[in-house]
């Protein structure tokens, strides 16, 4: 094939044209995003049951839904959690590759055969199934700098002219409002209620039929009378507007022509919809909705879509109100695909910068350099025909590609100049020779590092997504690099190369030449020393046992990992009070950790926007959480980790909560921090109690342990909460009926939403509560009065008691068992692999009772670690057989397999100095090591292999082949490792991932080469001494 394009040079070049064009054109249209798709797909399924305890709501909800989710295709595992706000949500988390969209009909049809055994108020209140996403792409924040507006005017003109708008914006998924919009409030007063011997549900009834839309008809409507003349629409009563209105609703009118209307009984005023959620952004009063990316949409289109549909709308704000972006992920994805570029043309320019100190030529560095545009290019095109994206992952495989696929054209370009300046051959003679000479070390080299990569992408999982993005690129890489290797390169050596006189060279300045001294007088070294070693071949061969010993033993003593922690230029902090603090007093805590961000740190934060009220532990009046922007990397001085680690030492002097400030994790889809994520599970019956005190004791035995760090319940508190007792036998004997007991209870300390009314154009509700006075305390229970059935007011004092006990907040489950959720963080300096075996050892000390499961980042971790060696040996495996099939020997192989160790321990030793752990990058990192020190073998061993098939021994075989391949193995692993070097020095965005992955390789490829340039001939010359050739083994 080769010799063909030889002899056409315009044909290869055309080849190569339209490789480039259709690259150009794929670049054009691949989307941008940090990552690909890697969380597994979830489905959310939401149900709502009005007064409901978090044990009534589990008994009679969460557990109906969950026994139907059987035979749902690719279900990972499930989760809910029941709430004493009546709110229940089941998750469903299915396989990497499952469609969502399938999934979530799956889901629905489950849930739908469960609809009829659920209670008549959720039925009523609607279940909702809808696909999820666990973190925040956005938040969009509306704050008040002028001091003019209140949380509730902020959050009404944010839910009026924001929320829709913005969740109809393309790829926007689910979105969290932190604030309400504007409702109509009916505060009842229970002695001015008596006084009227009225009580709620009379009120009740006289607001839905005074506020109401009737629909009147018309005049002359159709079918009409014979010579009708007129039609016109008929109009009756609307819905009210104002709080004057509502306060002339009537409630009793007598026959003298007296009325009691709604303001003789209640204070009526435009309020908040719900006052659960407080928000402040940088000491202001504010309200922000967060936004939730839709499964399968584009990151950094979504985001500045909804950032320009943000900043057109803000035009209509009033004066004082600002708009602002407390959590922006795209700001770190945009820098960290930036710096990964930056690393890609920085690897371009120093692999071409080794190269010409090697081939000190222009025309000669140029044919390899050629190769870098066309492969590159091409490689983009294949990411397009597979669905790729243009993310951090591929970009990090490209680099890693970049030092690949100069090393077939260097291996091409150095063997012609090496026969032209041996021999005196014109360039196109020895072309053709020297193709003929190293065709079979090119296909060599192709199927090893295709082999080598190709088995990552079968995996499954969210690790299988991450591997198959390595493996699709660099396989397409290496692919096009040897064909190009095969068809360009040989076309431009025949062409572009000037003739070299037989034992001449080019004319060299000082350095050159210097250069080309030290190394001819560094191969005669290499040579005696390799010489000298095939007299000692069992000293070195102890010499490599020891080496792989320890191997083994540095591999086992490796920390684990699954990704390593990013610096993504954003902390959040949770806090929890104790169990019934009021919102006043979290407040309190959170101005004090406002405090901290906006002047201990203001170095290095740019943004704090906190809400109370909300958190992803679970929602109340003590719980809330702050989401921190820090200032770009260039501006500030400390890192994320950093800033996280000095608020945890001074968070931890706030006596009144407890709070933990968290790093996301590298992919934020798999959950909201960094660190692990694990059930604890009642296996044993031991009830919500027994089970409790368990995690109680764990946490206790986790905040001893010095391994671990920031262990916590992602989850509330059991709560006092007051019982009320009604004696029914006492309310029969008054004449009250217990329906209207449960109303009055309701509408008086739980609040009821009546209907709608019309504030300035748009719907809004209308709430009856008892007012804040007549609530506040147990004994305020007998300030109410229900009526009897002979007209008289009953108080509560006479058929109902109250007492206090202890009951869940909030009731989570786990595959259909009884659990908790428990988050925690290793200790700096240890891995998240570490910290998971830690906190499993003490979970086994619970006793047998108890048990955990893995769930979110750590379930995919934990993936990770258990394909880690079915990945390694299959690569091995296939490498294996590919060599054997290409030498038609089994011995032959095994002298290349040997090297594998010696770049495996390079890696490790590198990582280990420099605190790495064993995550997914150094496995990637790992691999590429194993397949280039395999290819810096095959070229020793290929022509090794040829000489013996002349009759020359072994041992003078692999000697002149090591002579001979030095000068191109040190060639094309230093433009490697310069192409690599890049990765490992990275500062700023997505710098860790880039010096995890660049240490490894780098390591990995100092000892591969330095060690196997020596070793590689005393394993050939052990194979072939041990398994000797025969004649007939290799056909020519």
């Amino acid at each position: 094939m080769s010799r063909f394009f030889i002899e056409r040079p315009v044909f290869a070049w055309v080849i190569a044209i339209v490789i480039m064009m259709a690259g150009i054109l794929s670049i054009i249209t691949l989307p941008i995003a940090q990552y690909p798709s890697i969380a597994p797909p979830a489905v959310n399924v939401s149900a709502f049951y009005p007064g409901a305890s978090a044990q009534t709501l589990q008994n009679s909800v969460t557990q109906v839904i969950e026994q139907q989710l059987t035979g749902v295709d690719n279900l990972l595992y499930f989760s809910s959690s029941s709430s004493s706000s009546g709110q229940v949500t089941i998750t469903a988390t299915f396989a990497a590759g499952t469609d969502p969209d399938i999934a979530q009909v799956q889901v629905q049809n489950k849930v739908t055969q469960a609809t009829t055994r659920l209670p008549q108020e959720v039925q009523q209140q609607g279940i909702v199934v809808a696909k999820s996403q666990s973190n925040f792409l956005l938040i969009v924040a509306l704050y008040d700098d002028s001091g003019r507006y209140t949380n509730v005017d902020i959050s009404d003109f944010l839910a009026t002219k924001l929320q829709d708008p913005l969740s109809r914006v393309p790829g926007v998924g689910n979105i969290q409002v932190f604030g309400t919009q504007y409702a109509m409030r009916i505060w009842l007063d229970p002695y001015k209620l008596q006084t009227f011997h009225l009580t709620p549900a009379d009120v009740r009834a006289a607001v839905q039929a005074q506020n109401t839309q009737v629909s009147a008809g018309e005049i002359g409507g159709l079918p009409s009378v014979k010579g009708q003349q007129l039609n016109a629409t008929v109009t009756a009563q609307s819905r009210l507007t104002t709080p004057e209105q509502f306060r002339n609703i009537i409630l009793r009118s007598a026959q003298s022509g007296g009325v009691v209307k709604l303001g003789d009984v209640a204070r009526v005023e435009i309020g908040a919809d719900s006052y659960s959620v407080l928000s402040r952004m940088n000491g202001k009063p504010a309200a922000g909705v967060a936004i939730q990316l839709a499964p399968g949409a584009n990151a950094l289109t979504t985001a500045n879509a909804v950032k320009a549909r943000a900043r057109e709308l803000s035009s209509s704000f009033p004066p004082g109100v600002k708009l602002g972006f407390p959590v922006d992920n795209t700001t770190f994805i945009r820098l960290s695909i930036h710096e990964v570029v930056k690393t890609l043309v920085e690897a371009i320019l120093l692999v071409i910068l080794v190269m010409f100190v090697f081939l000190q030529n222009w025309r000669t560095t140029l044919i390899p350099g050629i190769a870098v545009p066309v492969v590159l290019l091409g490689t983009f095109g294949v990411l397009a025909a597979a669905g790729f994206s243009i993310n951090t992952l591929t970009l990090f495989a490209l680099v890693l590609s970049i030092g690949l696929l100069v090393d077939d054209a260097i291996v091409v370009v150095e063997n012609v100049e090496r026969i032209m300046r041996e021999e005196g051959l014109p360039p196109k003679e020895a072309t053709i020779k020297s193709m003929g000479e190293i065709t079979g070390a090119l296909v060599g080299i192709a199927l090893v590092l295709t082999a080598v990569f190709l088995p990552m992408a079968f995996f499954g999982g969210s690790t299988g997504v991450i591997y198959r993005q390595f493996s699709v690129t660099i396989v397409s890489a290496m692919v096009l690099s040897i064909f190009v290797a095969l068809v360009l390169t040989p076309a431009l050596c025949a062409t572009l190369l000037k003739p070299i006189p037989k034992d001449g060279g080019h004319a060299h300045g000082k350095f050159f030449n210097w250069f080309n001294r030290t190394f001819e007088d560094l191969r005669e070294r290499y040579q005696r020393t390799v010489e000298k070693s095939f007299s000692r071949i069992r000293p070195a061969m102890i010499i490599y046992g020891l080496i792989v010993l320890a191997m083994i033993a540095l591999f086992i003593r490796l920390p684990t990992g699954f990704l390593p922690e990013e610096d993504q230029g954003s902390v959040l902090a949770q806090f929890t009070l104790p169990a019934g603090a009021v919102q006043s007093r979290s407040l309190e805590v959170a101005k004090q950790i406002e405090h901290h961000w906006l002047v201990d740190e203001k170095e290095n934060v740019d943004v704090a926007f906190i809400v109370v009220g909300f958190s992803f532990a679970g929602p109340g009046q003590n719980s809330g959480i702050s989401f921190v922007h820090l200032k770009n990397w260039d501006d500030r001085p400390d890192s994320a980790q950093t800033v996280a680690r000095n608020a945890m030492m001074k968070f931890s002097q706030i006596r009144d909560a407890q709070v933990f400030a968290l790093v996301p994790p590298a992919v934020q889809e798999l959950g909201i921090a960094s660190g692990f994520d694990l059930e604890l599970e009642d296996r044993g019956n031991l009830g919500h109690d027994g089970l409790m005190a368990a995690r109680n004791k764990l946490l206790a035995m986790a905040a001893q342990d010095p391994l671990l760090m920031a262990v916590r319940p992602n989850g509330l508190d059991d709560t006092p909460q007051l019982h009320i007792d009604i004696d029914q036998a006492k309310a029969n004997a008054l004449g009250v009926s217990v329906a209207d007991i449960n109303s009055t209870l309701s509408a008086a300390w739980g609040g009821n939403y009546i209907n709608d009314f019309i504030d300035r154009g748009r719907v809004k509700r209308v709430y009856m509560q008892g007012d804040a006075p007549f609530r506040m305390a147990p004994e305020d229970l007998n300030r109410w009065y229900v009526r009897s059935s002979s007209g008289e007011m009953a108080p509560f004092s006479s058929f109902a008691n109250s007492r206090w006990e202890l009951g869940p907040a909030k009731l989570e489950r786990f595959n259909g068992l009884p659990s908790l959720d428990i988050q925690g963080q290793p200790a700096p300096g240890k891995s998240s692999g570490a910290a998971m075996d830690e906190i499993a050892k003490l979970v086994g000390k619970l006793g047998k009772d108890v048990g955990y499961e893995w769930t979110g980042i750590s379930y995919q971790e934990r993936i990770s670690g258990s394909q880690a060696p079915a990945l390694y040996a299959l690569s091995l495996l296939v490498v294996f057989l590919c060599l054997a099939a290409l030498y038609e020997s089994w011995s032959i192989p095994v002298a290349v397999m040997l090297v594998v160790p010696l770049g495996i321990i390079g890696a490790i030793l590198a990582a280990t100095l420099r605190g790495l752990y064993n995550d997914i990058y150094f496995q990637v990192g790992l691999l590429a090591t194993m397949g280039l020190s395999a290819k810096n073998a095959i070229l020793i061993v290929e022509f090794a292999e040829a000489a013996e098939r002349q009759g020359i021994k072994p041992r003078e075989a692999a000697l002149s082949a090591s002579r001979l391949r030095l000068r191109p193995i040190l060639m094309t692993s230093l433009a490697f490792i310069a192409g690599v070097f890049p990765l490992a020095i990275a500062t700023g965005a997505g710098a860790a991932s880039q010096n995890d992955i660049g240490t490894g390789v780098i390591g990995g490829m100092v000892t591969g080469v330095f060690l196997a340039i020596f070793f590689v001939p005393i394993f050939f010359v052990v194979v072939r001494t041990t398994f000797p050739s025969k004649p007939a083994a290799h056909s020519e």
